[in-house]
């Protein structure tokens, strides 16, 4: 059994198969402005599974077939991160349980497959011949917007004191 607390963010390996059959797409999600899925397939070890974010692959033209992507047959050894869990995103409505979801929880996923899920995620950064990008975006990827609206909103703020001080002065004429 792997505690979970004892391996976020860390570095890990694993050797197992994959378990092509329960395979899931992670849908909207975009690397340099094109969108496509993140491929997750649980790997098999000595009686247990791990979710493997194997990578992304980019959507076709149209979401009606999905993109093909090779499944290393036999056993794999794969490192990456191992993850508290995969990213969330904003879903309206209920999860669907096909191939194709918006997000993954693995509590949620393990009772559905029935497959015993250990409570991390691997972020896979081994390479493989599968045709994935594993160009991870970095974890503060983003700030650089923040510290953007801050300035904006300090430079406005600094700019209504000026104002609010010129224009508090009144100019008297001659009585």
């Amino acid at each position: 059994m792997i505690d979970a607390a004892q391996f976020v963010r860390r570095h890990v390996a694993a050797r197992g198969r994959f378990v092509p059959e329960h395979t899931v797409y992670l849908d909207n999600k975009l690397r340099r402005g094109r969108p496509g899925y993140e491929v997750v397939t649980p790997l098999r070890l000595n009686g247990v599974h791990v979710l493997v974010n194997r990578g992304w692959v980019p959507a076709g033209r149209t979401r009606d077939a999905l993109p093909a992507v090779a499944t290393p047959p036999g056993a794999v050894r794969i490192a990456g991160l191992a993850l508290e869990r995969l990213p969330q995103a904003l879903e309206a409505g209920s999860a669907a349980r096909t191939s194709v979801r918006q997000n993954l929880d693995t509590e949620a996923f393990a009772r559905e497959t029935g497959l015993a899920l250990q409570p991390i995620v691997i972020e896979q950064h081994s390479p493989a011949a599968d045709g994935l990008a594993r160009d991870w975006p970095r974890p503060d990827a983003g700030i650089d917007k923040h510290e953007a609206y801050s300035l904006q909103w300090y430079s406005l703020a600094g700019l209504a004191l000026v104002l609010f001080i010129v224009l508090s002065f009144r100019r008297v004429g001659p009585a």
